[in-house]
């Protein structure tokens, strides 16, 4: 018996009758993002094993669990991509992007890869919207502002409602080995009662407990009285101003002390959006300010802050009106008989060159049946081509929406057509 073959699990196939509404995401979101001076950037889909195991942590579950490494017969060992921070990082490095522009603002859209347990909100292979300012002297508070309102922005121009912004500190470098210190003490009691992977965490990295979806681990979580006694005075003052400017500009937001994200380049600003109807993966966007990574890496001393969005996940958010997307066919062109068939094909090509988008069936049959091909194919219009029109110089033009049926002279067909396309837009 021959095989089934099925789209691998947790992946999926982006068929024909979507792809609209994606690239209606797509270019709404680049549109956005040149407002805001962002500019495009593209790195490969695989990068060395090591560039990821150094920029999100060696403890971290995107490297200790998630990564799609890939076998090689070459010493060297890759990885497909399990996010994009790190590839532009990389990218900004071997470029020297810093000696070119003061702040290199960058997004990019595009597949990231983790072996995940498949559910809802959660694939192995999923899209991301993500921004990345990077530069001398960008660590501001007004900046981490910009890319936060940037991202609420983004989701509110793409229709979904309802959504939260969850704002936390983890201050400098020093601050975070402080709080792990005080994570320490405050679980202490409760190590027993932890899940092996967070009894683990314990001693390797104690953030990730906080990240944990077991609900034992979670229940002992909330329970804790985290703060930001931690904080030197220099990142409180950071901190401040932060919420300061969020409120004079009418941003709505959450504190929310356990946030601390899942990857270890985080340093001060963190933030995560999400959305109830996600059910337990309910983030939809998260990011952040990692002001040594690029230095980590080999590069200058220099600040950065980013954020990346679900394309999946925003997709299952959005409202139904927004999901109306159709990308009709516009002319049907039908040869009645041989004839007139080598004229039909000339006539397609010459509404294709005009931008009109055209289709034809290139098998010989009844009128009756063409006209179905052409219902099938989603066309406003049909356009019939037989001898006795071909006589006059005519096409018997029928509007599919109301049936209505005229003869149009040849000479005048496409400007009625391009017409009828910006009465549509």
């Amino acid at each position: 018996m021959t095989k089934q073959w099925t789209v691998p699990r947790g992946t999926h196939d982006i068929l024909p009758g979507e792809i609209l509404l994606w690239r209606d995401m797509e270019d709404k979101a680049r549109r956005l993002l040149a407002t805001y001076h962002f500019k495009e950037i593209r790195t490969p889909i695989f990068e060395e094993t090591s560039l990821f195991r150094r920029s999100l942590g060696q403890t971290s579950d995107v490297v200790n669990k998630q990564l799609l490494e890939l076998t090689s017969t070459q010493q060297e060992g890759f990885a497909l991509r399990p996010e994009g921070t790190a590839s532009v990082v990389r990218s900004y490095i071997e470029h020297s992007l810093d000696q070119h522009e003061g702040i290199s603002k960058l997004f990019y859209i595009g597949p990231m890869f983790r072996g995940e347990r498949p559910q809802k909100g959660r694939l192995r292979q999923f899209h991301q919207i993500g921004v990345e300012a990077i530069g001398a002297n960008t660590a501001s508070p007004y900046l981490d502002v910009e890319v936060i309102m940037l991202n609420v922005e983004l989701l509110s121009m793409l229709g979904v409602k309802d959504f939260r912004l969850k704002i936390n500190t983890l201050g400098s470098v020093q601050d975070k080995e402080n709080l792990s210190g005080v994570l320490r003490k405050m679980l202490q009691s409760h190590r027993d009662q932890l899940c092996e992977d967070c009894r683990d965490r314990f001693e390797r990295n104690v953030f990730r407990i906080l990240d944990c979806k077991n609900q034992s681990c979670r229940t002992i979580v909330v329970h804790l009285n985290m703060g930001h006694g931690h904080l030197s005075e220099d990142s409180q003052r950071y901190y401040g101003e932060l919420k300061e400017i969020l409120r004079s500009n009418q941003v709505s937001f959450e504190e929310a002390p356990g946030l601390v994200r899942g990857l270890d380049y985080y340093t001060h600003t963190v933030f995560e959006i999400t959305q109830a109807s996600l059910g337990s993966q309910d983030a939809l966007s998260a990011g952040g300010r990692y002001n040594n990574l690029v230095a980590q890496l080999g590069g200058p001393a220099v600040d950065a802050v980013g954020f990346a969005c679900g394309m999946e996940r925003i997709l299952l958010t959005m409202p139904a009106e927004y999901r109306s997307k159709e990308d009709r066919l516009t002319a049907y062109v039908i040869a009645l008989d041989g004839r007139v068939f080598p004229k039909a094909c000339q006539l397609v090509r010459r509404l294709r060159m005009a931008g009109i988008s055209t289709d034809i069936n290139y098998k010989a049959s009844s009128l009756k049946s063409q006209m179905r091909s052409a219902g099938k194919a989603g066309s406003r219009y049909v356009l019939i081509l037989g001898e006795a029109e071909d006589k006059k110089g005519v096409l018997a033009l029928k509007d599919m929406t109301t049936g209505n049926q005229q003869e149009i002279r040849e000479d005048a067909l496409i400007s009625f057509l391009n017409c009828q396309i910006s009465a549509h837009q």
